[in-house]
């Protein structure tokens, strides 16, 4: 498996503890000041490292680090846990042969500041995480995170979902790589309007346009549509980050326009 590091000492042992004895973990770190590169090399972990060049292209370099060692990657982040459950999944229908397909999709469950949310970010959300090596490649999508493949791929779902610890009261923090993301997604926008590679999800979103009436919109697809409101104090802050996340790429491409 590869987990995508940069500064991650505070969430990488957990991520770590949670995966079981005899799977080789590869950690792809992209410029780490701090101490990622020795906890992941203490805990028997292969460690490479490579300047970030986008989610895609990262994801396609740990493929690449695999050919020839591993038939298949699973890809973690460091603020991710995936539970003993799916493990089991995963040496049910993949571990014991050669099964009939190339990407497992798989569905998280967002963390915010300890608490799960069932409602806000609109469930199900599936990612491609687990990737045969010899037939999978990742391309930008042009929504921040870029994690569509390419096709043709033989794609299933797993039923199971991993913990995703994506904010974990550091707001200052979350704003800081959202603000990157918000300039990755803006800047990627056009590249990707030049692929076939484009999931649904992405394409209604470019079909949805970039106007400020996607702020308010925002607002009103987590806190309401997605009865986001069921989710407490948790949805509330949700719904406000993100609806900050699309306010900031209005403004970004705004600015992107001025002579």
């Amino acid at each position: 498996m590869a987990i995508l590091t940069l500064n991650e000492a505070g969430r990488l042992p957990a991520c770590l503890a949670a995966v079981p004895p005899g799977y080789p973990v590869l950690v792809v770190d992209s410029g780490s000041t701090d101490a990622t590169a020795d906890i992941a090399r203490n805990a028997g972990a292969r460690v490479l490292v490579n300047p970030w060049p986008g989610y895609a292209a990262q994801r396609n370099f740990c493929l690449d680090a695999c050919r020839g060692l591993a038939d298949w990657v699973l890809f973690i982040d460091a603020d991710e846990i995936f539970p003993p459950a799916f493990f089991d999944w995963l040496d049910r229908n993949v571990s014991a042969g050669a099964p009939g397909f190339d990407v497992v999709q798989i569905p998280s469950v967002l963390i915010w500041d300890g608490q799960p949310l069932r409602h806000a970010p609109g469930y199900p959300i599936h990612h491609p995480r687990l990737a045969r090596v010899e037939t999978v490649r990742f391309v930008p999508n042009g929504t921040g995170h870029g994690e569509t493949v390419a096709e043709p791929c033989r794609q299933i779902r797993c039923p199971i979902p991993y913990d995703h610890f994506f904010y974990d009261g550091d707001l200052a923090g979350w704003m800081r790589k959202h603000i990157g993301l918000a300039r990755q997604e803006v800047s990627s926008a056009e590249a990707a309007g030049k692929t076939a590679h484009v999931t649904f999800r992405a394409l209604l979103n470019r079909l949805a346009g970039c106007g400020a009436w996607r702020i308010p919109a925002r607002f009103l697809y987590h806190y309401v549509c997605q009865g986001g409101f069921r989710d407490g104090r948790a949805g509330l802050a949700y719904t406000l980050m993100y609806t900050w996340y699309e306010a900031t790429k209005w403004t970004l491409r705004r600015a992107g326009r001025r002579p």
